[in-house]
């Protein structure tokens, strides 16, 4: 047994002696790790922020009755795209007729005591300048005068109330739009106090709002601002089930205040919403977007800016933060910490720690340790494919601010 122990010992001691031996070896002379480069060059990337959003129409009317009457005929079908102008409702209108007729026969009276008491007054004033005439009774025809053209006055009013209220049995719609379900049907008594009967929406173009922290918005103003402002962006949405809508739309309002409660402001573009080609329905033409409907909003910057630019799988990370390895002098690699802007899943844009040129290592990181010597090659054609091809659109989700990115995990 003690032979055995001595013999195995013996052989692990020179097992490990010959490890170590190899591993000198390859320290001092031995074959330095392949490991597949690219330059890091300068690329425009499309700075772009991602915000929760809600589509709003921009015009919403709710249609209430101004009179009280019985309903009808209701002219439209729920869901149809109404024009302006175009006949809701149709409320009892015989009440109000009878009423107007009235009211314009009164005024009708009033004007013809009028006129006499015209009569009456020139008659007293011509009297006057003889012997029978009274200052008195002149003036007493004036005051009556007076009081009658007051009466026509306010009896022409009740006429132009009482044709108000005829027009108001007629309801029409106030703007272009879809209109909503009605609640309310024929035979039944409407009135100012029935609340809404039905709702109306514009379709195009359409309001995207969107709240944006402070502090991302201080970043966007100091990023864009100088490049032109609202001129400076364009809005892009993803619809619910993650299509790319096919519109482009504008900013145009920043709102005034803060909401406290989180510490965001408001942001609000306009975006077409055209109907859907080859597509209608029973209720007219379909659109893409809808009122209240949320997406996921992009907010572009207009002309690219320069970055320079690696593959993501060449950027590691640890508890310090984002860095590469580089080829230095001799073919060592060398360790660089890095900034990372804006990039995408497939190209990081590098702010700091980089110089254009940088042989950049993004294959064979595993084999590397800082100071090793290396054995650089062009990397792989599919990392080449992917810097060339890939999109130059670098995208910061909303809640993560607009500093670095987060880097890709360590290959």
């Amino acid at each position: 047994m003690t032979i055995s122990r001595t013999i195995c010992v013996a052989a692990l001691a020179c097992a490990v002696s010959a490890v170590g031996g190899q591993a000198r070896a390859q320290q001092q002379g031995g074959p330095a790790p392949a490991v597949g480069v690219i330059e890091a060059t300068k690329r425009p990337f499309t700075e772009s922020n991602e915000f929760l959003g809600r589509i709003e129409a921009t015009n919403r009317v709710n249609v209430v009755a101004r009179v009280t009457a019985f309903l009808e005929k209701r002219d439209f079908v729920d869901g149809a795209e109404v024009k302006a102008g175009d006949m809701l409702y149709q409320l009892e209108r015989g009440p109000f007729e009878a009423d107007l007729a009235a009211k314009q026969a009164q005024v009708a009276q009033l004007q013809a005591t009028l006129v006499n008491a015209k009569l009456t007054t020139d008659r007293a004033k011509t009297l006057l300048s003889g012997p029978a005439g009274q200052q008195s009774t002149y003036d007493a025809a004036v005051a009556n005068q007076q009081s009658l053209e007051a009466q026509v006055k306010a009896a022409e009013a009740q006429v132009d109330l009482s044709r108000i209220n005829l027009d108001y049995t007629q309801i029409r719609s106030p703007i272009n739009g879809q209109i909503g379900r009605t609640a309310v049907t024929e035979g039944n008594v409407v009135s100012p106090s029935s609340g809404v009967l039905t709702t109306i929406v514009s379709q195009d173009p359409m309001y995207v709002t969107f709240p944006v922290s402070v502090r991302e918005a201080l970043a966007l103003r100091s990023r864009y601002v100088p490049r032109g402002g609202f001129k400076a962006v364009v809005i892009r949405i993803h619809l619910p089930d993650g299509r790319l809508y096919d519109q482009v739309g504008e900013l145009n309002f920043v709102n005034n205040t803060i909401v406290q409660n989180t510490d965001t402001i408001t942001l609000r573009g306009t975006i077409p919403n055209p109907p859907l080609k080859d597509q209608t329905s029973a209720q007219g033409a379909i659109r893409e977007l809808t009122d209240n409907e949320f997406v996921t909003v992009s907010l572009e910057g207009v002309e690219p800016v320069q970055f320079l630019a690696i593959p993501r799988a060449a950027v590691l990370s640890d508890q310090q933060g984002e860095y590469v390895f580089v080829v230095g002098a001799d073919n060592k690699a060398e360790q660089r910490r890095i900034t990372l802007g804006q990039s995408t899943p497939t190209v990081a844009a590098v702010t700091k720690g980089l110089s254009e040129g940088d042989k950049v290592i993004v294959e064979g990181l595993q084999r590397v340790r800082q100071g090793q010597p290396v054995s650089p090659g062009p990397a792989s054609a599919l990392i080449q494919s992917v810097m060339a091809n890939s999109s130059d659109t670098a995208a910061s989700k909303s809640g993560g601010g607009l500093g670095p990115n987060p880097a890709g995990a360590t290959p």
